[in-house]
């Protein structure tokens, strides 16, 4: 007895008796001994046409250099998955093969994925490497200094591994701090999300509720293979440790190990152990070199004031005993006092016989005021005098003066009329029109020597006289459209009448003198 559902339509010997089937009674063979001959596979092949629904399913392809194969991944294993799958990654992937009836395709649904070996896995990081160096997440001006003696360490490992004590061990041997433990997973499934949780959380504290606020990072792991690692090359990883405003030491692995929260860290640790020698110093190094300090600055003061003292005393030598100097300066006071006393005396005295022989040489007072008095009444005899003989002369002065000073006020006043109506004879001679005449125009008058300035009003056969420059003159009839003067209107315009000059005054003889 076979399991093939179709073995005996295929072996009856009458085609005619061959049973018919339905597509879908077909298809639905098919699934069933797809998926009871295929129920568990594990495919190797490359990620291709990768896409991820709004449901959050997962379609792809998986192919080699001969065939493609359709796969999908349900919501639920694909929020479990380790990795996250992407187009030209190289995976092994366990499941069942089953058919989709509605396109006549088999497929596989995947229930776990893992990276392709050690090589596909180098392959991602030095993409994911490539990726965040181009964004600056590994730039040397982003790092930050770390402090030299932090009053809180924060160290995110977990709890129950031989690193956390090999920290505390060496920070405790070095200079002992106060340490925050935030436990975290450091390997499998979900430790990549609680290693940057944890990195966020210490960044958020503000150091409220009694927790202060740590100084310092110290992310670490033990040494490991590279999918051991692998947590700490995760991106989420990696962008948290570039966020963190917190100085970060990454002490990940042994000292061959390398992954990329080393490069996104402020220093790089080889191992745990180093970590805490980075964090802090040696606290007996640090006694000891303050105390040297203490004993070469002790020393140096003691040998500037020895200094200073020797300076003093040999300064202090070179200087004259203050007593003695006092008494030559008392003897020398004492000196100039007689001295000073003498020299008044005989100052006075000379003063004195030299006042004496000015009073002598000085006239009486009253002898000066008489002799004034006499001066004064000489003078003012003097000019007495010669006041009336001035007066005399003056008075006789005066009456020429006066004749001469009213005939000259008229010829003034004459001479200033003539030249102002010489200006206004110019001025009403550069009005004139003869002078236009003169430039080439000529004047129209009627019969009555009135100026013609328009055609209007002229008849044919009016007489008009034209005059031009020189006093010239003729005589026009008027002729319009072409039409010869009347015979019997013979031209009667009258020359203008000059207008007559200004005659300017003859100037009136000059008066004679009075005297």
């Amino acid at each position: 007895m076979t399991d093939n559902p179709f073995a005996d339509a295929f072996d009856t010997p009458a085609e005619h008796n061959q049973p018919v089937f339905s597509v879908s009674e077909l298809s639905g063979a098919l699934k069933r001994t797809v998926e009871d001959a295929f129920s568990l596979v594990r495919v190797r092949g490359e990620i291709s046409g990768f896409k991820r629904a709004a449901s959050g399913h997962l379609y792809l392809a998986l192919k080699d250099e001969n065939a493609v194969m359709d796969a999908v991944c349900w919501k639920g294993v694909a929020a479990k998955l380790d990795l996250r799958p992407q187009d030209g990654m190289e995976v092994v992937c366990k499941g069942r093969l089953t058919t989709y009836p509605g396109r006549s395709k088999y497929q596989m649904v995947i229930e776990s994925m893992e990276l392709a070996g050690e090589g596909a896995l180098l392959k991602l990081l030095e993409d994911l490497k490539r990726k965040l160096a181009a964004e600056g997440l590994f730039a040397p001006e982003r790092k930050k200094k770390l402090p030299f003696l932090p009053k809180t360490i924060g160290i995110v490992t977990s709890p129950t591994g031989a690193v956390i004590r090999d920290i505390m061990h060496r920070l405790n041997d070095r200079f002992p701090r106060h340490v925050l433990l935030w436990p975290c997973l450091v390997q499998g499934k979900g430790a990549a999300d609680q290693i940057a949780k944890a990195i966020r959380g210490f960044n958020a504290l503000d150091g409220s509720n009694g927790i202060p606020r740590p100084d310092l990072l110290i992310v670490a792991r033990g040494g490991g293979s590279l999918e051991d690692l692998w947590s700490f090359n995760e991106e989420i990883v990696v962008r948290a440790a570039a966020e963190s405003d917190i100085p970060l030491i990454s002490a990940v692995g042994h000292e061959t190990d390398t992954t990329l929260i080393d490069y996104a860290s402020d220093q790089r640790a080889p191992t745990p152990t180093a970590a805490a020698e980075i964090a802090v110093p040696v606290r007996r190094e640090l006694l000891a070199q303050v105390m040297d300090d203490a004993a070469r600055l002790e020393s140096a003061i003691t040998r500037n004031l020895e200094d200073r003292r020797l300076r003093v005393v040999s300064a202090g030598r070179a200087i004259p005993n203050p007593q003695r100097l006092v008494d030559d300066m008392t003897q020398r006071l004492d000196d100039r006092v007689e001295r000073l006393a003498n020299s008044m005396e005989n100052y006075l005295q000379r003063h004195g016989m030299r006042v004496d022989q000015l009073a002598s040489k000085i006239p009486q007072p009253h002898q000066q005021l008489q002799n004034a008095q006499d001066r004064l009444s000489a003078r003012t005899q003097a000019l007495m005098s010669g006041y009336q003989s001035f007066l005399q002369k003056k008075h006789s002065q005066y009456d020429r003066t006066s004749a001469l000073v009213r005939r000259k006020a008229v010829d003034d006043g004459i001479d200033r009329a003539q030249q102002k109506l010489v200006s206004l004879s110019a001025l009403l001679e550069s009005y004139s029109y003869k002078s236009v005449l003169d430039r080439g125009f000529a004047l129209v008058t009627d019969t009555a020597g009135n100026a013609v300035t328009s055609a209007k009003g002229l008849e044919n056969g009016q007489g008009l006289a034209i005059q031009f420059g020189g006093n010239e003159h003729v005589d026009v009839v008027v002729a319009q459209d072409g039409e010869t003067p009347s015979p019997s209107a013979p031209p009667v315009a009258t020359k203008p009448k000059p207008k007559p000059k200004a005659q300017l005054p003859k100037s009136p003889p000059k008066q004679g003198s009075l005297f």
